[in-house]
């Protein structure tokens, strides 16, 4: 009987310390699960479609049959082999991918623009290197059948204009089906897709081939646009588009001088905005952005590049939105943009990713106190209970 006690007092440290270390492991494992998995789904809930002006007029059947739900994203930047460290491009490509398959889960778009710079060494990639970064790329943001994935070429895809090739260009093509010049309508909505490393305007190959697609494309919307009973013997002969103004999706902005007149907690530092932009490099030359704001007179532009947010109304009634980075290796505070579109409107809402230094300082709160909890198991620091007992005691002895 003796000795039956005597190894139960012994065991009993020992089970309370796997007891403690089992506290520790699921204390570590909760914060790890919130931080790279639950947070997202936190953040991201709280996003809503926006809701178009003429919605309250609609039934929710015609507008759940008539309303184009998008995702807009950019600049994504896949690291390559050169640039990219494994840690980094761990890092990255996990924060890009849960909040790029919790978008889709939880939002279901119909369709989904990446507005360029899909990988960071497009330019510099060997054939094995870019066929790595668009297993990784397809592996981070696959879809499912009921939603469609658009991407537009950015620089960091095929080079600057003078590193740009027709073998970079259509080894891009090949992998998205993105031609520049191309249109795609969706439930009656046209969107012009955009190569804008290709409108320097010096009359390359890839640049006269780019312009004359997009001059072909906006004769076709024009004679679309156009009355049934006007006649036109230039338009008698042209395929018929949906009678709907265009959304010009590209990479480059159209060109402005700076980021002064933007706004907003994600647009550019203070110490950025005033930087004046260099053309053909920043922007569009104001020259290529005439161009497509004469062929195309759009509603709405959504670019990418500049990896900050900005909003600006061209010849005082073209709004367009520069979408930011959606790279936490770009940003602390990434985001997308929710479109609810129609062919005759549309309405957009900003959705922000976690902050990373919010993740951090949860990494570091819990850290601290994963200190605190170890060493006051230990004895090596007295617990605040016990530190507050002894004073109480001390108090009542006087």
């Amino acid at each position: 009987m003796l000795s039956s006690s005597s190894t139960t007092v012994k065991n009993l440290p020992l089970k309370r310390r796997l007891c403690f270390l089992l506290k520790l492991v699921c204390f570590v494992s909760s914060v790890l699960i919130f931080c790279e998995f639950l947070i997202y789904y936190v953040v991201i809930f709280q996003c809503r479609w926006p809701d178009l002006k003429g919605g309250a007029h609609m039934s929710e059947k015609e507008t759940s049959a008539s309303v184009l739900k998008a995702i807009i994203l950019a600049d994504t930047h896949l690291l390559g082999e050169i640039k990219g460290h494994w840690f980094d491009k761990l890092r990255r490509e996990w924060q890009m991918e849960r909040s790029f398959q919790t978008a889709l889960w939880l939002l279901q778009p119909d369709i989904v623009f990446i507005l360029g710079d899909v990988f960071d060494e497009g330019k510099w990639s060997s054939p094995q290197a870019w066929a790595d970064d668009v297993r990784r790329f397809r592996k981070m943001f696959k879809y499912p059948v009921s939603t469609e994935l658009v991407a537009i070429v950015g620089n960091h895809d095929i080079g600057f204009h003078y590193e740009m090739t027709t073998y970079k260009v259509n080894r891009f093509e090949k992998v998205f089906n993105f031609t520049s010049g191309k249109l795609i309508t969706r439930k009656g909505i046209n969107f012009v897709l955009v190569n804008s490393v290709a409108m320097e305007g010096d009359g390359c190959a890839v640049c006269r081939t780019s312009e004359e697609k997009l001059v072909a494309l906006s004769h076709k919307l024009n004679c679309s646009q156009q009355k049934l009973n006007h006649s036109n013997k230039r338009c008698s002969d042209v395929e018929k588009l949906p009678a709907s103004e265009p959304i010009l999706l590209q990479h480059y902005p159209l060109y402005r001088k700076s980021d002064a007149e933007c706004t907003g907690e994600d647009s550019a530092p203070p110490e950025e905005k005033n930087i004046p932009f260099k053309e053909k490099y920043d922007v569009l030359s104001e020259e290529a952005s005439q161009k497509l704001l004469w062929w195309f007179q759009p509603r709405l532009i959504l670019s990418g590049h500049t990896h900050s947010a900005c909003e600006v109304l061209h010849v005082g009634k073209i709004p367009e939105i520069s979408v930011p980075s959606f790279s936490w290796r770009n940003r602390n505070n990434p985001s997308f943009i929710m479109g609810s579109i129609t062919p005759t409107d549309f309405s957009l809402q900003k959705c922000f990713l976690p902050f990373e230094s919010r993740v951090f300082t949860i990494y570091c709160a819990a850290g601290a106190l994963l200190v605190i909890l170890v060493l006051a198991h230990v004895q090596l620091l007295t617990p605040p209970f016990y530190f507050a007992q002894r004073l109480i005691s001390k108090h009542k002895a006087v």
